[in-house]
């Protein structure tokens, strides 16, 4: 049983998650940015995976769009000392089974093709390679791969 729970992300979660975001990107969000997210743009949903009992702390976080009929992830990172835990993985599953509940049938990110820790993860939560965006990352210039599940389809994947 995991030791953290999935809850909405707000402006007091902040100083944590910028310290995850500093440590998980070459060119991360700015307080800005993520207050744009929570404050002003109404396709917007974030979360956090928090610690439980004497270890409140902010574990990882996730941030989407929802434009029915669809979700896109637009960023997803884990404490590094937490990584490799569940702690992703649980707020992936989280958030695409609240999606499938409210009848929203799929689901896009975008992933370096070098970040093979987060591709794995995401193809077992059933995401498949659907695209290139060509020098999508502005910071090293690098392509994205663009990938997307399929909400409706069976998602039981491996461990």
């Amino acid at each position: 049983m995991p030791s953290w729970s999935i809850e909405p992300l707000t402006v007091a979660d902040l100083d944590e998650v910028l310290v995850i975001e500093q440590a998980s990107f070459p060119t991360p969000w700015s307080r800005g940015a993520f207050l744009y997210e929570l404050e002003q743009n109404p396709l917007a949903r974030c979360w956090v995976a928090r610690g439980e009992g004497g270890d409140p702390r902010v574990l990882g976080y996730l941030c989407l769009w929802e434009i029915p009929p669809e979700i896109h992830i637009t960023n997803i990172a884990v404490d590094l000392a937490w990584r490799r835990r569940g702690v992703g993985r649980s707020l992936l599953e989280a958030i695409l089974s609240d999606a499938r509940r409210r009848r929203l049938s799929l689901a896009y990110l975008e992933v370096r093709p070098t970040n093979t820790e987060a591709r794995t993860l995401y193809e077992r939560l059933g995401f498949e390679v659907v695209g290139r965006r060509k020098g999508y990352y502005f910071d090293t210039g690098e392509d994205a791969l663009l990938m997307k599940a399929d909400l409706g389809a069976s998602t039981t994947g491996t461990r």
